[in-house]
């Protein structure tokens, strides 16, 4: 039986990982990749260039998705972006750009494919929060990240509410600092080794899609940090 699942971001430090794990594990993998970008995701068995920060773009993906596969089982959503900066130095145009990249990149996925999780009675939703978004005495140093991080989380609550009598399922993965290179280049002195592994954050996932009696989680994946 083919399992699907759509991963935006597949071509990001976390989306490679993720690609990888779930392709390993015999998973019909879907990629989102950034318009324009020249990326690509050989391990995927299919790839698409989907602004998906943009609805009309969210809408026409959704709708070619359903004519090419009907099902989807797990759905990733991986695109995001990070920015410092405490609410004196926040503009307007700071938090859009957090809540653009952040919450709409989520926002129109799950609204686009709940519809047909729900007509199909099954699906996970896999969303990425931010620790600073749940210890809010951190997200004084990255207010608008915290900020959209949170609409993110807030998003999967409510969907998991909305979803509580059926099969659909929404996980939330908080991971602290990611072992990325530019994460590593950024921070040359910190100890790697405390860090969370891309791939790890990978296994969470996939052991979560998997596991059916797990409903609406929050993986707090902080590593030694």
């Amino acid at each position: 039986m083919t399992r699907n699942i759509i991963i935006t971001g597949a071509a990001g430090n976390l989306g490679s990982a993720v690609v990888e794990k779930f392709k390993r594990e015999g998973y019909k993998v879907i990629a989102l990749l950034n318009p324009g970008m020249d990326e690509e995701v050989e391990e995927a068995d299919d790839s698409y260039e989907v602004d998906v920060t943009n609805e009309e773009s969210v809408t026409e993906f959704v709708r070619e998705y359903q004519l090419q596969y009907q099902d989807v089982d797990a759905l990733a959503l991986l695109v995001g972006g990070f920015a410092t900066g405490s609410i004196e130095e926040t503009s307007q145009e700071d938090l859009e750009k957090m809540i653009q990249l952040n919450f709409f990149s989520a926002f129109h996925l799950v609204k686009g494919f709940l519809p047909v999780m729900k007509k199909q009675n099954k699906g996970t939703l896999l969303f990425v929060g931010a620790r600073p978004a749940i210890q809010l005495e951190d997200a004084s140093w990255a207010l608008a990240y915290a900020m959209s991080k949170g609409m993110v989380m807030n998003l999967a609550e409510i969907v998991a509410g909305m979803t509580k009598d059926t099969s659909i399922r929404s996980h939330v993965f908080v991971p602290s600092i990611i072992d990325t290179p530019p994460n590593r280049e950024s921070m040359p002195d910190s100890d790697f080794s405390k860090w969370v592994r891309p791939d790890e954050i990978a296994e969470a996932m996939h052991y979560a899609v998997n596991n059916h009696a797990l409903r609406n989680m929050t993986f707090k994946l902080y590593g030694e940090v």
